[in-house]
């Protein structure tokens, strides 16, 4: 017999408060649609109290999914509250997510409150969001490192108030697998009218032991797991939905329980994420990374061309790896990159596809064969980037052993068309000084890295860069097959970034 495992998807939310993570509407209203296709059963879809831009975006997500639950996040009080179901209130299953620390520790020094006091709030809280929905979610936010029977009393005064699920929460990633499930089952047993409720599990990844916990909490009974695309999130990060999912399907036998996920949309919805944050997923990534599937030493080699199941526990395509990719060139149609682009997850509209074909043309005229890995790109420039205050015109370089290295950049700001030149120590840092230049900026660079998408002489390059101004901090991303071009762009994409965290500033961010 199975038993269901409800799947609670933060990466809009929790996932974005990675360092430069930040995403604009438009790139989270295109996640949230994968995040339905791949099956979640909650979509938390930001806290609408912390910006106009937060609440704009849970709004149009919300108006926007047909299956979903989706979720705003609340602290425990009437204002928030308000706030979020502004946002989610015409979703076809809207969602209040309310909570409140509930630890010695934060009690004392963050909410100088008593515990009676959070009790208070807590009931509060909860009964006014059930007053506009039946779907309410209390999180006891530290809960790991909470007293238990207070932990028991807050849980009961919730499910008394209305609340239909109960989070417990280990925010900081302290809990021990043995420890976190003893603690499931001692709330499950001493909660008043548990049985009323879903009790489910939210955990962080400092001492890497995030997915160890989830699966311990629901060996344990927790029947929610609250958990990121990739594992991104704050610090650390969260457990990776992919982890647990994976998990759950591949160990039926220890764990006979079942998801909702599609996980043929896994690795889709796991490059969709990486290529619109611009956080590149180690290549030892558990089940989505580059290296997942692949075997170099040559026994694993021989056993696997006898049997995949000697060194895979699961199959590539059950995860969405696509192992017989279909290849494309200058001489195939809109209606084939139509086609292959539907396959990857990306369903576009016929103005998005004209935009993509154009440019699908650029890079084929440039290299024999478009790869998957150059079509993600592609798309992701040419339609997930649609609110940019830079945009790259024009790029000339000059620069070699006796030559001093010069950038001669034109940008579009905001539509104006500007042109400019500078020196640098090299052809890159001379891109990036005019374009620091022309846009009036003084962004500090923090990383860059390179690495080729594809293989062969001919692969487009990828950039990687992360920009601190004043506080803030982003990542930008760009492509191309000329290296100093693909830089370029992922500055100009990484200032673009800025630019929205400046436009939409946060006024508090919280993490369970």
């Amino acid at each position: 017999m199975t038993d269901r495992v409800y799947i609670f998807d933060t990466t809009l939310r929790d996932g974005e408060q990675s360092p430069g993570a930040s995403m604009n509407a438009q790139e989270k209203l295109r996640l949230a649609v994968q995040l339905e296709k791949l099956g979640v059963d909650t979509l938390e879809a930001g806290f609408p109290a912390a910006s106009e831009g937060d609440f704009d975006a849970v709004s149009q997500i919300a108006r926007r999914l047909t299956r979903t639950e989706v979720a705003g996040l609340c602290r425990a009080n009437k204002n928030d509250i308000d706030r979020a179901w502004g946002a989610v209130q015409h979703a076809r299953k809207p969602k209040i997510h309310t909570f409140i620390a509930t630890s010695d520790i934060h009690l004392e020094y963050k909410l100088k409150m008593t515990r009676d006091e959070v009790l208070r709030a807590t009931t509060d809280a909860v009964r006014y969001a059930a007053s506009l929905t039946d779907r309410v979610e209390f999180s006891a936010e530290d809960g790991s490192r909470s007293d238990r029977d207070f932990l028991c009393k807050i849980f009961g005064a919730a499910i008394e108030a209305g609340a239909t699920v109960l989070n417990l929460p280990d925010t900081v990633g302290y809990a021990i697998p043995s420890e976190f499930a003893e603690m499931v089952r001692y709330v499950m047993a001493h909660t008043p009218n548990m049985h009323k409720a879903i009790l489910s599990v939210h955990c962080h990844n400092d001492l890497g032991l995030a997915t160890a916990n989830t699966l311990a909490a629901i060996s344990a009974g927790a029947r929610q797991a609250e958990v990121t695309i990739n594992g991104i999130g704050e610090r650390a990060g969260n457990t990776s939905l992919e982890e647990v999912v994976m998990a759950l399907r591949t160990r039926q036998n220890y764990m006979p329980m079942t998801t909702g996920i599609q996980t043929e949309h896994i690795y889709p919805t796991s490059r969709l994420v990486s290529m619109i944050t611009g956080i590149i997923v180690q290549p030892n990534k558990a089940i989505v990374g580059a290296n997942a599937f692949a075997h170099e030493a040559g026994i694993h080699q021989d056993g696997v061309l006898k049997n995949p199941m000697t060194y895979e526990i699961m199959k590539p395509e059950t995860v969405g790896v696509n192992t017989n990719k279909l290849v494309l060139g200058k001489h195939s149609g809109r209606h084939a990159l139509r086609s292959h682009l539907k396959e990857m997850g990306y369903e576009l509209s016929d103005e998005e596809l004209k935009t993509v074909f154009t440019r699908f043309k650029e890079v084929a005229d440039k290299k024999k064969h478009v790869m998957d890995e150059d079509l993600e790109m592609i798309v992701t420039e040419g339609i997930l980037r649609t609110t940019d205050v830079f945009k790259l015109e024009y790029l000339h370089i000059s620069a070699g052993t006796s030559v001093m290295p010069m950038a001669s950049v034109e940008l579009a700001i905001n539509g104006r068309k500007v042109r400019g030149a500078d020196w640098g120590n090299g052809p890159i840092d001379s891109t990036f000084n005019t374009i620091s230049k022309l846009t009036g900026t003084g962004s500090e660079l923090l990383r860059f890295t390179v690495t080729a998408l594809t293989g062969g002489t001919d692969a487009q390059g990828e950039v990687i860069v992360r920009l601190r101004e004043n506080g803030l901090v982003a990542l930008g991303r760009g492509s191309d097959p000329d290296i100093i071009t693909a830089s370029a762009k992922a500055y100009v994409n990484g200032l673009n970034r800025l630019e929205y965290l400046k436009a939409h500033p946060v006024t508090d961010r919280q993490t369970m």
